[in-house]
């Protein structure tokens, strides 16, 4: 199935302060998997339309003063995110700089019959202006990323 836009409720336990959220799931019919396994299924394969987006702007934010990356000395890291929490059924990563708080939730759930539903919201809290500004332009383009990512844990699977 395709993964489809769902409600997501604020204020929320991983970024208390949120002002801006979105959520999208996925219906798997084939497995079941951890939290863990879909993150690394999300983040791990994104398409190289994906890697190529991310990586203009990671050369681009750094001029208006924004973080490019994670700091690489952190040990758990995946696609140069953060991880802040790990479990069976929700995998938490994130980062905070002085314009923006972050987060990524992806997380299992049950689905009907056998199925289970993978889901991803990105949590933030803008900090400032150039915050502000930053995720009105990000937002067309996170619009097709998520999805996409989702796309690939049910292709993989």
């Amino acid at each position: 199935m395709r993964p489809r836009k769902a409600a997501v409720k604020l204020p929320n336990a991983w970024l208390p302060g949120a002002d801006w959220a979105d959520r999208y799931e996925v219906l798997l019919l084939s497995e079941r998997m951890t939290a863990v396994e879909a993150a690394l299924r999300a983040l791990g394969s994104a398409p190289r339309w994906v890697q190529n987006l991310l990586s203009f702007r990671n050369r681009l934010v750094p001029l208006v003063g924004l973080s490019a990356t994670a700091d690489t000395r952190h040990s758990d890291l995946v696609a140069s995110l953060p991880l802040v929490h790990s479990d069976d059924c929700q995998t938490v990563f994130g980062y905070d700089d002085p314009h923006l708080l972050f987060r990524l939730i992806v997380d299992v759930a049950e689905g009907p019959a056998d199925g289970q539903i993978v889901g991803m919201t990105t949590l933030v809290r803008r900090r400032s202006l150039i915050g502000w500004l930053y995720l009105v332009a990000a937002i067309p383009f996170h619009k097709t990323i998520i999805p996409s990512l989702l796309t690939a844990v049910e292709r993989l699977g």
